[in-house]
């Protein structure tokens, strides 16, 4: 059976606000049933706040919609991210004065707060689940949609993966991809690899010798997208392993819930080629595109990919002088990785089904 999948279109047909998308994402979010669902449950809202000079995020616009929702509905609301202050989500527009309602630290303000799950995959042993998160009644993954270097692409799962459990769990999950490794015969020291760290892990010793400290590390492959040499590279390509930590982290976060108290929405706006963590902003890769929701992670996931077609790439959204790799997905061209692989490996979880039905919300 298909899974239900609702998509509000940026195509219009006249001038006027009826037809612009944040109009449409309200009678998408009045279609979702959602109002009867939050009714008097603690809701946590997940989404990414972004960081530096970047401005690709969800567009307050449409948080300050979804909180004026969810409160209209019953619900008590709140929106939460990781580092949430760290990232001055203010820069962008995100303030409880502007969106209605709080903004948290998903594990508290000093980062500690969480609860402990064991899972058992390879190394990855740990998915610490953020307190507040785990604590909410009702979870609504509320995600901007891009490009990823590890993963191939951001969405629902990595919004979750990701962003509701601690720096040690991301760092188990990244550590599946291997470590890294440099070659100094292709480095010219210019230092790129360094000013890209956001954790301060690595640096160049007396001896100008490369040397990374794993414990700050969290393998984001920051440093090795900047090198302008290809001096740094990962000691494993088994990009499989690392999707299936995804889905099992996604699966231990989302098992705090009942399956009824959970909600997917992707923003498919301003679809750039890096994660929102890098804090900066490069053109878009295709047109927007929308909102998506469904009840349904997997479906909502394959919808959303199977929107951004190669065809439709705006050129100046890939890196001058680079070439696209021949064939597969747009994001696969682009990170070398089959982002349709992270999906796989949510139904192997038991989370979803690919196989899904848009209903237009015009």
């Amino acid at each position: 059976m298909s899974a239900k999948v609702l998509f509000a279109p940026m195509a219009y047909a006249r001038y006027e606000a009826t037809q612009t998308l944040p109009e449409k994402f309200t009678r998408l979010l009045e279609r979702s049933g959602l109002a009867q669902k939050v009714h008097g449950k603690t809701v946590a809202i997940k989404m990414h706040v972004g960081a530096g000079i970047g401005y690709s995020t969800i567009p307050p616009v449409f948080a300050q919609k979804l909180v004026s929702f969810v409160k209209a509905g019953g619900g008590n609301c709140f929106i939460t991210d990781h580092y949430l202050y760290e990232r001055h989500p203010e820069q962008r527009g995100y303030t409880e004065m502007n969106l209605g309602c709080p903004l948290l630290d998903d594990c508290g303000h000093l980062g500690k707060y969480y609860y402990e799950k064991e899972v058992h995959f390879k190394s990855f042993r740990h998915v610490d689940v953020a307190g507040l998160i785990h604590d909410a009644d009702f979870l609504i993954d509320f995600s901007h949609v891009k490009g990823h270097g590890a993963c191939g692409f951001g969405g629902a799962c990595k919004n979750i993966a990701m962003g509701c459990v601690t720096d040690r769990t991301r760092q188990e999950i990244h550590g599946l991809e291997g470590g890294l490794i440099w070659d100094t015969s292709k480095c010219i020291h210019c230092g790129q690899c360094i000013a890209s760290c956001n954790h301060h892990a690595n640096s160049f010793n007396e001896e100008k010798e490369y040397s990374i400290f794993y414990h700050h590390c969290t393998l984001c492959q920051h440093c090795l997208k900047v090198c302008p040499t290809g001096a740094i590279a990962l000691d494993s390509h088994g990009y499989a392993d690392f999707q299936t930590g995804m889905a099992l982290c996604t699966k231990t976060v989302l098992d705090t819930f009942a399956p009824e108290n959970i909600y997917y929405i992707n923003v498919l706006t301003q679809i750039t080629a890096l994660c929102d963590c890098w804090g900066i902003t490069t053109p878009s890769l295709v047109p927007d595109i929308g909102i998506m929701a469904s009840d349904d992670i997997v479906a909502v996931e394959r919808a959303s990919l199977d929107a951004i077609k190669a065809e439709d790439l705006i050129p100046v959204g890939v890196p001058a002088g680079m070439e696209l790799r021949p064939g597969g997905h747009l994001f696969e061209r682009l990170h070398g990785k089959n982002p349709y692989v992270q999906l796989e490996k949510l139904e192997e979880q038991a989370l979803g089904s690919q196989t899904y039905a848009l209903e237009m919300v015009e």
